[in-house]
């Protein structure tokens, strides 16, 4: 009991010091854990467990879908948009049909854009953001492979 009181304090500290940046890689890392718990609740035949473990996940996805701002992100959060409802569609398929299959895609998806934010999350903190925008040695594409919708 003491230690998950412990976990939740740091947690909550964790996310009340991090950048903007930051949270969405928290977010990121998030919705990629509720999906690995989801496919462990259909390897045990879970349903209830299945269905709030995806259900956290899609909250996730709604709210990175909701913080879109299409005024200065453009093209970026016009295909993320497009990405995020691609994902949250493909999720409710895998919820109904018991598809892991369809949950590791995502899990695929989620960890590259993951590790695009954090590869921009770490030059920001570097102080090259700037630098890399105005030079666009930034390429988030090169990063997300195939991902672009």
């Amino acid at each position: 009991m003491q230690t998950q009181i412990v976990h939740k304090q740091y947690i909550s500290t964790q996310v009340s010091t991090a950048d903007r940046l930051q949270l969405v890689v928290m977010l990121y890392d998030g919705a990629i854990t509720f999906l690995k718990q989801a496919k462990e609740k259909m390897a045990a035949q879970d349903a209830a467990g299945k269905g709030l473990f995806i259900g956290k996940a899609l909250d996730i996805i709604g709210e990175l879908n909701a913080s879109l701002n299409f005024q200065d992100g453009k093209e970026v959060a016009a295909n993320l948009f497009h990405l995020y409802n691609f994902m949250t569609a493909h999720l409710t398929r895998a919820n109904l049909n018991w598809d892991t299959v369809a949950l590791d895609d995502v899990v695929t998806m989620l960890s590259r854009l993951r590790d695009a934010w954090e590869e921009v999350c770490q030059k920001s903190k570097k102080g090259e953001l700037k630098e890399a925008l105005e030079d666009q040695t930034l390429v988030p594409r090169k990063s997300l492979g195939s991902l672009v919708v």
